[in-house]
């Protein structure tokens, strides 16, 4: 369905893709996009797929993929609101390397890639916001780099549940609530390592008050000693 325009608009000022784009090319993007709701479970794109729209997140959260040659999920990312899911891949045209599924009821904004690539043709100050935005998102991206190469593995751990609460967290108190569940293997999937391992230093997290798990999230009790260990 055609979302309302002044809902989109919103979304985009709201985007780092897009935060960058004067007000007049924010309209412009806002009347060729449309709004779609995701079921928990449910695939934004699969891996293969044509890029036929560039996706950004309106509210929930989407998990991004890969599935091994074994039959094993690798999960490579995990967005929010705000967050573009696939843009590099609708720049280029090639088909998405990985699947998005959504984490949670979601919304999202899509764009069809023609229009797209005819505004970045046709307006140079729009192309020219579109690759700050791009190039803002590269960072955060590289902030990832941490959580999944080399180190030992409680600090990729460590950066991993930090982002979490600086992205998703909600104020709890003294603590932050970051209220998305995940099971082991995900969270090691995240991490880059063993289900085993995880279980052992969330047990060992959650008797010494670091960080503690609920039915529908976890929850970070003590951030000073994430970055404690964060930097070790």
């Amino acid at each position: 369905m055609m979302a309302g325009v002044a809902s989109v608009e919103d979304l985009l000022r709201s985007s780092t893709l897009y935060r960058h784009v004067s007000a007049e090319d924010q309209a412009r993007l806002a009347r060729v996009s449309l709004a779609k709701s995701y079921a928990r479970g449910e695939t934004l794109f699969a891996e293969g797929d044509p890029p036929d729209y560039l996706f950004t997140i309106a509210s929930g959260r989407v998990k991004v993929v890969k599935m091994l040659p074994s039959g094993k999920e690798i999960i490579l990312e995990i967005f929010g609101h705000g967050d573009p899911v696939g843009a590099v891949v609708a720049f280029e045209g090639r088909p998405y390397p990985a699947s998005a599924v959504a984490l949670e009821p979601s919304d999202c904004i899509l764009v069809r890639r023609t229009e797209l690539v005819s505004l970045i043709d046709h307006h140079p100050g729009f192309a020219r916001a579109l690759l700050s935005g791009m190039a803002q998102r590269i960072v955060e991206l590289t902030r990832r780099i941490p959580e999944v190469a080399g180190g030992r593995v409680e600090t990729r751990f460590a950066h991993l549940f930090l982002k979490l609460a600086d992205r998703l967290g909600q104020a709890r108190g003294g603590a932050r609530f970051v209220p998305i569940a995940l099971t082991r293997q995900e969270l090691a999937d995240l991490a880059g390592t063993t289900p085993e391992t995880c279980i052992r230093i969330m047990s060992r997290w959650g008797k010494e008050g670091i960080v503690t798990t609920e039915r529908d999230g976890f929850v970070v009790r003590d951030a000073a000693a994430l970055e404690r260990l964060a930097e070790a």
